[in-house]
């Protein structure tokens, strides 16, 4: 079964609201564009529905069991492979996150709430009370426009489901999202020597226990933080913290350093939620685009 997707990224919406631009002719708030977006492209699950994945902990009546003890490894390390996907905000948490958007949504408009942090990486502060530096800016248009990578911390906080593939020395993480990976050596490598600044940058990883903190460093300064527009310098470090609680759980941290940006480093919590028996769908937001040529500026 294939997904039916609207036909392109959601910061294409978003940006048509926060820029002041005109989506067919009639301005609406990003987040009910958003909402219908998510609505519209939360089908099927995966190309292999309903497959039974085999060591999947299932109760009497074939239902996975996700308070099950989290799987580990031949290396006795938590096993972080799986189908996930941010657990959503609710939805006052999310409309609280923008700033003057109204204080609630019509139904069915309200029943698909993405995740506050990707709508607001500040959505823990008060507008007046956000780590950022005085000067910085919102982006006036989003890469995203042009259908290029939504880059990070975005990979991270995008609701469309990822998968996490553990193997030896190497972690990969899979995005739906226009076929985006990632790779995390966990070989004991540090960053390349010359670090060129790229989309995701560079990730190296390493056990703590039962967590495995990923270090990101090497991006260029080209997206957003969120769907906002928030932007960031070349110096932004990202530090994530994968602490897997249980079989359908993974307790996410992201910890957001720029100098240049912030006044402090920040952190952002919430779980990722796994998605059993699926897969990802093939994903490219370039395929069959429909929605630029309806953005105008005012």
């Amino acid at each position: 079964m294939k997904r039916i997707r609207t036909t392109t990224c959601a910061a294409i919406l978003s940006a048509a609201g926060r820029s002041g631009r005109i989506y067919k002719e009639k301005w609406i708030h990003p987040l009910l564009l958003l909402v219908t977006l998510l609505m519209a492209s939360a089908g099927a699950r995966g190309q292999w529905l309903h497959y039974p994945v085999p060591g999947t902990p299932r109760g009497s009546d074939g239902k996975v069991n996700l308070a099950a003890p989290a799987p580990r490894g031949r290396d006795g390390k938590a096993d972080l492979s799986g189908i996930w996907a941010p657990q959503p905000s609710s939805l006052p948490e999310l409309l609280q996150s923008i700033p003057g958007a109204p204080s609630s949504l019509p139904p069915p408009l309200g029943s698909e709430p993405i995740i506050k942090y990707f709508a607001n990486i500040f959505a823990d502060f008060k507008p007046e009370a956000a780590p950022l530096r005085p000067g910085i800016r919102l982006r006036p248009d989003d890469p995203a426009l042009r259908c290029l990578p939504t880059g990070m911390p975005m990979f991270d906080t995008y609701p469309m489901q990822r998968k996490i593939v553990q193997a030896p020395g190497l972690i990969l993480l899979l995005s739906e999202n226009d076929e985006t990976f990632r790779q995390v050596f966990t070989d004991g490598r540090g960053f390349p020597e010359n670090l060129e600044p790229s989309w995701l940058g560079s990730s190296v990883g390493r056990w703590e226990g039962d967590t495995l903190v990923v270090e990101t460093a090497g991006l260029n300064d080209r997206t957003s933080l969120d769907l906002l527009g928030h932007t960031h310098s070349e110096k932004l470090r990202i530090t994530v913290r994968f602490h897997r609680v249980n079989f359908g759980t993974i307790d996410f941290q992201m910890t957001l350093d720029d100098p240049e940006t912030f006044t402090r480093p920040f952190t952002v919590r919430f779980n990722l939620t796994l998605l059993p028996d699926s897969d990802l769908l093939e994903s490219f937001c370039s395929e069959n685009e429909k929605d630029r040529q309806h953005i105008a500026t005012k």
